[in-house]
């Protein structure tokens, strides 16, 4: 298995049709850190890459340090339990032209040193690995990226491309790899014990505008939820007291809970609700490329019933979001 990490064959801007995007209109999931709620189309600043960098440079230090046993957390099954005994594709598969991006941390981006790095980027190994064909990794800016696949120059992407009826148009996906439930969080006194219907009357803060915001509304109205205008302010809220919980994306979360695990922590049982909350992280590939999905479906139950999907969760999100 080869996994080779090269930069995208055009050395200028894609040009006519694909410069206008035939495939601009396709969305991605936010990053954890990031303001939107949704899945929003666009890519990244460099300077929010260089915010990322640092966020992920403490991550990566708080990995060695942190020892409490409740965070080791294995990762739920997110595929139906029937699907474990699936064979793979019958139909050979010579190799795999994976693409994705360099601003998508901690999923996908380039260390200090340069190095393609990140959870999708060790996921793709390992699938490589599991199917044992030859692979590569392409690198692409966010906006070109799924013109790339879609004009067959790629055979995967794996990007943080949300499962939308728009993409579902051009696309195919794999199984879900990383759901992303909502959660609350609380001060640390009183996660033990924490009942969302406990909450009646007290102020939970949530980002203005987020699907998490329209869970509170339909799901538990007698929460008085208060908009803040980003997730790391509503978070904040509940670190300082002025709120006395936040709802809102696991991951983000448990990026934040990262450097403030002595004030707070998660609190209650994760919320799936894929309608509201996205489908969570999976594979794009060509509509009708399904000898490539197969294999990629197939490769994800073994890596799951083999530990290593656990393994890789654990490696790049110390603080379990489920």
């Amino acid at each position: 298995m080869v996994l080779a990490a090269t930069p995208h064959p055009h050395s200028l801007p894609i040009k006519g049709r694909e410069a206008q995007g035939h495939c601009a209109g396709v969305h991605r999931l936010p990053p954890p850190y990031g303001e939107g709620s949704a899945a929003r189309p666009g890519g990244r600043s460099e300077a929010r890459v260089g915010v990322w960098a640092g966020i992920l440079a403490g991550l990566v230090a708080g990995i060695l340090a942190l020892a409490t046993p409740v965070l080791a957390q294995s990762l739920p099954y997110h595929a139906d339990p029937d699907a474990r005994e699936m064979l793979p594709s019958l139909t050979p598969i010579p190799a795999i032209r994976f693409l994705t991006t360099a601003d998508f941390p901690p999923f996908n981006y380039r260390d200090e040193s340069g190095e393609l790095v990140g959870f999708n980027i060790d996921l793709a190994k390992r699938i490589c690995a599991t199917i044992d064909v030859a692979c590569t990794m392409q690198v692409w800016p966010w906006d070109q990226a799924a013109t790339a696949l879609s004009d067959n120059l790629g055979d995967a992407l794996i990007a943080g491309l949300a499962m939308t009826s728009e993409n579902g148009e051009l696309f195919d996906f794999s199984s879900t790899y990383l759901a992303l439930p909502g959660r609350f969080v609380t001060r640390a006194e009183d996660v033990e014990g924490f009942s969302p219907q406990a909450l009646a009357g007290e102020q939970v803060a949530v980002r203005a505008g987020s699907a998490h915001a329209a869970f509170l509304a339909r799901y538990l109205p007698e929460i008085e939820a208060v908009p803040y205008d980003s997730e790391i302010a509503a978070l904040e809220a509940v670190k300082t007291g002025a709120a006395d919980a936040w709802f809102g994306d696991a991951m983000r979360g448990a990026f934040w809970l990262n450097d403030n695990l002595a004030c707070c922590g998660f609190a209650g049982d994760p919320y799936f609700r894929p309608h509201l909350f996205g489908e969570g992280l999976t594979i794009a590939v060509p509509a009708g490329h399904d000898p490539v999905r197969h294999a990629i479906d197939w490769a994800l139950v073994r890596l799951k019933q083999d530990g290593v999907l656990d393994e890789l969760y654990l490696r790049w999100f110390p603080v379990g979001f489920y």
